[in-house]
């Protein structure tokens, strides 16, 4: 069928959208492809919907490829499973919570391992029923403190999200690796430009993770990759290369010093380098001691954690955040200070920490033997020489500063290198976290019980939109890779002479007869808008039909390359197919 510009549900816009912060959302909204409902929430129009339902069908043909099988669980889901697991409490605010008309809780699926363990524990109770690799398309709800860059991160969206089971470890890793296997074949189908990284599991538990990030400037993931090997992480998931311990022994005895008016680790630098202690001091020497407070899910008190780290490193918050999940985390505000007086802001020290009780976790880099200057816990006063394992210990460690470029990779092979990435896919290998909460067993050979083994593996079905977009267009509007396309060729009908609209109509109705998606621009608008319309929706392949129809001719535009290219009449749906085909 031919769908007509003339009755295609359309409202292009020459204007950007006042809340756009990144060039996807700027021009799926103007092409016409999604409008905003409410922060977080978006409406597929026709035409975006047609790409969001080509890229499902290329997920689908990826996921039955490796024997994966397609349900759908509801969306509104009881609270009972999600508090057998904790995650009823463990996601926080995060979590769309409501009630019914009789009281009882329900929410809204952020993800559904529980009531796909669920599922199989009610169906499968015998070794003969294993493996078995189930997943859907579907709706998800998180309710994101600042949704932002359109459909890239909302409180509503598509998401794949299907689950191995496995009778031991050894099959686990086998889903596992065909799950990647399966992933690389669809983004790699998709034309995207992406990258595989080490992660960090979350809310989800488990402990292999993966995930697969776009590369973009635009995104709000950043990893980092080794210059000399194959490494690479989203930081939140880097470990430290912890150095040696050095000898105690011989070490100057720590001493206090008066340091006036130093509150910051710069002021401090400053004064120590003027204080004639007999050696140069920088940031690094020094230990910043920064206080926050953490809460379990579902506890009512807060309690303090204070975390060690060198003075020239600055806490990069969402590794704090994955390294205390699932506890939530804010930092001290001025009634935390009063309520304590034992931190004087500015000059925090671990003997005040210790004698107060506080949890004291260090960076890993924070080892015995090494000397630092940091708070005396009295105004003015900083204590130099304070050695780790002779005058104070942590409580462990914690992986909390911020990752720089030039790092030693963790792997011990090169330095670091930072870029940023959008996350469109994530693989777990869960274990038997959700097996043991709802005592998922089969029945073995010998008629013992064998307790199953879970994975987990995400595709962000509607960010693929917003991604696709980001890493496709240019100062016209987008250019969408030919497998995701709403449509395969664009014709355009530029000239008011009905000779002109009556070719076009025979060419797109030859196209469409030889199986090509058109849609056929019969407006009655100048060829101006019809061209800008053309190149901002962003189909691969527009097909001209003007006032070279005379001659026998009509011009095929590449929209990926800007290459033009005159045709004859006769040989154009010959050379389209194949095109499209090709």
């Amino acid at each position: 069928m031919i769908t007509r510009m003339s009755s295609l549900f359309l409202r292009t816009l020459r204007e950007d959208p006042a809340d756009a912060e990144v060039p996807s959302h700027r021009l799926l909204v103007r092409a016409g492809y999604v409008r905003r409902v409410a922060p977080g929430g978006y409406s597929w129009l026709p035409l975006g919907l047609r790409v969001l339902r080509r890229i499902e069908n290329v997920v689908r043909d990826e996921m039955n490829a490796i024997g994966a099988q397609e349900i759908q669980f509801p969306a509104l889901l009881p609270k009972e499973p999600y508090e057998a697991t904790g995650r009823w409490t463990e996601y926080g605010d995060a979590l769309f919570r409501l009630k019914d008309r009789k009281g009882a809780d329900y929410l809204l699926g952020p993800t559904h391992e529980e009531l796909f363990a669920l599922t199989v524990k009610g169906e499968y109770n015998s070794y003969k029923d294993y493996p078995v690799v189930l997943y859907q398309i579907q709706t998800k709800y998180r309710d994101e403190a600042r949704p932002r860059a359109g459909i890239l991160r909302g409180r509503e969206f598509v998401m794949k999200d299907s689950y191995s089971f496995d009778l031991d470890d050894e099959g686990l890793s086998k889903s596992y690796e065909l799950h990647r296997q399966a992933y690389t074949k669809l983004f790699d189908r998709l034309g995207i430009e992406y990258v595989v990284v080490k992660a960090t599991s979350g809310a989800m538990g488990g402990s292999a993770s993966e995930e697969f990030l776009a590369v973009a400037e635009t995104g709000e993931d950043t990893y980092v990759r080794s210059t000399e090997s194959g490494y690479a992480a989203n930081v939140e998931a880097v470990t430290t290369p912890a150095p040696e311990a050095k000898p105690i022994e011989g070490l100057p005895e720590a001493k206090v010093h008066h340091t006036p008016d130093t509150p910051t680790i710069e002021s401090l630098v400053a004064f120590l380098n003027n204080a004639d202690l007999g050696r140069t001091f920088t940031a690094a020497d020094t230990l910043k001691n920064v206080l926050v407070k953490t809460r379990q899910p579902g506890a009512k008190e807060w309690e303090l954690l204070a975390i060690g780290l060198p003075g020239d490193r600055e806490v990069d918050t969402k590794r704090l955040e994955a390294s205390l999940e699932p506890a939530e985390f804010e930092l001290l505000e001025e009634a935390d200070f009063a309520k304590n007086p034992f931190l004087v802001k500015g000059y925090i020290g671990p003997k005040a920490l210790k004698d107060n009780g506080v949890r004291y976790l260090l960076d890993p880099r924070v080892v015995d033997g090494t000397a630092w200057v940091t708070g005396a816990d009295e105004r003015d006063h900083h204590v130099v020489d304070l050695v780790a394992g002779r005058d104070f210990t942590g409580d462990g460690t914690i992986e909390a500063a911020e990752v720089r470029e030039g790092d030693a990779s963790p792997d011990g092979k090169g330095t670091l290198v930072a870029a940023r990435g959008i996350e469109i896919g994530h693989i777990f290998q869960l274990g038997r976290k959700y097996a043991d909460a709802f005592e998922l067993d089969a029945l073995g050979p010998d008629s013992k019980p064998i307790r199953i083994t879970m994975g987990s593996y995400g595709v962000g079905v509607s960010r693929l939109v917003g991604v696709l977009a980001e890493q496709n267009h240019d100062d016209l509007g987008i250019v969408w890779p030919r497998e995701v396309s709403p449509f395969d060729v664009h014709v355009v009908i530029a000239g008011k002479d009905e000779t002109v609209a009556a070719g076009a109509e025979k060419l797109a109705a030859e196209l469409d007869a030889a199986g090509i998606e058109v849609v056929l621009d019969d407006r009655k608008a100048t060829p101006g808008v019809k061209f800008a319309d053309a190149e901002l929706v962003g189909v691969p392949t527009i097909l001209v039909v003007g006032r070279g129809l005379a001659n026998g001719v009509v011009e095929v535009k590449d929209r990926r390359t800007g290459d033009r290219e005159e045709i004859a009449v006769d040989a154009v749906v010959e050379h389209l197919v194949k095109l499209v085909r090709s």
